[in-house]
């Protein structure tokens, strides 16, 4: 069974992008269950309830989120609406919301967890802890975990720290693929970022000049989406549904 999985979506360019060659790939790669990060679909970042139900009903089977997921207050209805909508799964108890699904494809349970990193990021539930607790409750060997964090090696240590227990650990939040992608104890699938789906030329899927001006003079400038053409990351994982192991792993970047 082929599983595949698109890093952050930046956008209405990434979304329509997205929705314009997400038919193909899923043919030609025999795809049966598709995750994609919906966490900066809403123009200005975030995700707006337009935007993750235009993902859904544009291929995505499960949506998962990360450090913007409550940036916009009219998701928050929504995350507890919908069962396939993802907000990290470490965020405290008492937020609108799940962390983890499981999806049904064919007689397959896929479970899919968003998850997120604390090195340089929000102050939250320890990732790892939390793993464990959803490992324990979870009766499918599929466990697929987009782990949203900042520092590489906190990404390599979850997918050390998982393999042989999960499917697949995928990192998200860079924006920028990385080449590393590998079957981890001849089980579970890796790679520390799956990359973005935006505009290519750009400073992580916005405005190239004002994101140089910003940085250069530490002033505020305002960031705008790219309207550069876009590209799709993200990885297709090959996965035997009856034991949860990882075949292989192969990363795209589609143009």
């Amino acid at each position: 069974m082929n599983l595949l999985f698109l890093g952050d979506v930046i956008g209405s360019l990434g979304c329509e992008f997205v929705a314009s060659k997400i038919s193909g790939i899923k043919k030609e790669y025999d795809i049966a269950v598709t995750v994609i990060n919906g966490e900066n679909s809403a123009n200005g970042n975030g995700v707006l309830p337009q935007s993750a139900k235009f993902l859904l009903a544009n291929g995505a089977d499960v949506i998962t989120t990360g450090n913007h997921c409550y940036k916009r207050r009219e998701m928050h209805a929504l995350y507890d609406k919908s069962k396939f909508i993802l907000r990290p799964a470490n965020f405290p108890a008492g937020n609108p919301g799940r962390g983890v699904c499981v999806y049904k494809a064919g007689e397959a349970k896929v479970a899919v967890v968003s998850l997120m990193g604390t090195i340089y990021m929000d102050a939250l539930d320890n990732p790892f802890d939390t793993m464990d607790k959803i490992i324990s409750e979870l009766e499918t060997p599929n466990i697929f975990v987009d782990f949203h964090a900042e520092a590489t090696a906190e990404k390599k240590a979850m997918g050390h720290y998982l393999a042989e227990r999960v499917t697949g650990v995928l990192g998200t939040h860079t924006h920028v693929q990385t080449a590393d992608e590998i079957i981890l104890k001849e089980h579970t699938a890796y790679i520390t970022d799956a990359g973005m789906c935006g505009a290519e030329l750009s400073v992580l899927g916005v405005e190239i000049e004002n994101a140089v001006l910003k940085m250069r003079l530490h002033s505020p400038f305002r960031l705008t989406e790219s309207a550069n053409p876009a590209f799709i990351n993200g990885v297709v994982v090959d996965f035997d549904e009856k034991t949860g192991r990882a075949r292989s792993i192969k990363r795209l970047i589609i143009r």
